[in-house]
């Protein structure tokens, strides 16, 4: 059974980091673009984050103004976002998916983690 496995979720204060982790079972991800997507109440899922099979290419939203960073372990199965100077903006429910020929776009994402509450105080 293919699965994605998000943590490092939680309540942290505006300003503060977290690092979330995304592991990956049952398949090797290696050569797939994985992603992090990211849900709040009431809106639409929307990109967050991608990176290619070998590592060389990332993909952010705009605004993310260079506070995250994407990045991977192939030895691992494993993908990392880590955050820096969060905002209350930045509260949501953050997901993991992998295998899509477009990084951007949610629905070309064929797995996809359960996701991981990230809530962020001012």
């Amino acid at each position: 059974q293919v699965q994605l496995v998000e943590s490092g979720g939680g309540l942290v204060q505006a300003g503060g980091s977290l690092r979330l982790s995304c592991a990956g079972s049952g398949r090797t991800f290696r050569t797939d673009t994985m992603g992090w997507f990211r849900q709040a109440p009431g809106k639409e899922r929307e990109f967050v984050a991608a990176i290619t099979g070998s590592g060389g290419r990332t993909y952010y939203a705009d605004f993310m103004e260079g506070r995250f960073t994407i990045s991977r372990d192939n030895s691992k199965n494993t993908v990392y976002l880590q955050m820096n100077s969060l905002k209350p903006a930045d509260t949501a429910v953050y997901y993991c998916a992998a295998d899509s020929m477009f990084p951007y776009n949610y629905r070309n994402y064929r797995y996809w983690g359960q996701g991981t509450q990230v809530s962020v105080s001012s």
